[in-house]
């Protein structure tokens, strides 16, 4: 279960952050050059900063931090995986599932921004423990003072305008501290974060993609997406239906007929080819588990 932490909101605070970091890997790797020459151990002749200890602690500091620091180390789990230790990798790739959450006084105060003095007068019900966590945001549900059910993806503090410094104030630290092989090269991650990060941050664009997108498959009931409520939307909030649903990886269960199996399959994989050819619009990437 993700922790609270507080988001470092400013430029100043984020730096602080890796500062902090910095040191701990420091002692982390000092601990571990210890340690060989305590036990005399010949066997490990690895960098002594690539451990898991020291990836473990990378990313507890990446995961307070969420936004593109977080981002990046998620990338680093997926695309560096055949050039970093595997241990290193695999301690690492536990960003890709959840971040730390805001504290509730945060919380209150990005709502309080967004919506201005009185904001809770808006709901009837808002839930403060968060349905999800990622590298820029948290979704609550909540209910509108006229009833309606609601998902409320909001932004962390300072990701947005923090994006360009943050990877690259990284991708310099990961390489001072030798975190990174030195045949890694860190021009791809650094733009590949930066390009994900202000497209995720933009849920201006996203709200419009996703009415975009409701509109062109309107002729495929069997299809849900979302309707955004703009009347609860912000630059720092995206408000849609809160929607039910099993995630398709029950459909592995024995239980499941196949016949059923094979007709789900089919409309997604009909769904990704209308998207490529006919659409050329694109919902995800074609993962099931983006899907209900």
């Amino acid at each position: 279960m993700a922790k609270r932490s507080r988001v470092p909101a400013s430029r100043l605070g984020r730096l602080a952050r890796l500062g902090l970091t910095a040191g701990e890997l420091a002692a982390g790797g000092l601990s571990e050059q210890v340690r060989r020459l305590r036990d005399k151990d010949e066997e490990s002749d690895g960098s002594i900063w690539l451990t898991p200890g020291n990836a473990r602690r990378l990313a507890q500091r990446l995961a307070s931090m969420r936004g593109a620091a977080m981002k990046m180390g998620q990338l680093l789990s997926m695309e560096g995986a055949d050039l970093l230790p595997r241990e290193f990798a695999d301690a690492l790739a536990v960003l890709r599932d959840a971040g730390d959450t805001m504290t509730l006084t945060q919380l209150r105060r990005v709502l309080g921004r967004a919506y201005g003095r009185g904001w809770e007068e808006r709901f009837m019900d808002f839930d403060y423990f968060p349905l999800a966590a990622a590298s820029i945001g948290q979704v609550h549900r909540a209910r509108s003072v006229d009833g309606r059910d609601m998902a409320l993806k909001i932004q962390y503090p300072g990701v947005a305008r923090s994006i360009g410094s943050d990877i690259d104030n990284l991708a310099a630290f990961l390489r001072l501290a030798r975190l990174v092989p030195a045949e890694l090269d860190l021009k791809d991650f650094v733009r590949e974060a930066k390009r994900q990060l202000r497209q995720e941050a933009d849920y201006e664009a996203e709200a419009s993609y996703l009415e975009r997108y409701a509109a062109l498959i309107a002729d495929q009931p069997e299809f849900l997406v979302p309707r955004v409520h703009r009347d609860y939307s912000t630059r720092q909030v995206l408000a849609m239906d809160y929607v039910t649903g099993e995630p398709l990886s029950t459909l592995e269960s024995e239980s499941v007929p196949q016949a059923l199996r094979d007709e789900i399959g089919a409309r997604m994989e009909a769904l990704v080819f209308r998207e490529l050819f006919e659409f050329r619009v694109v919902q995800s990437d074609p993962n099931f588990a983006n899907s209900l």
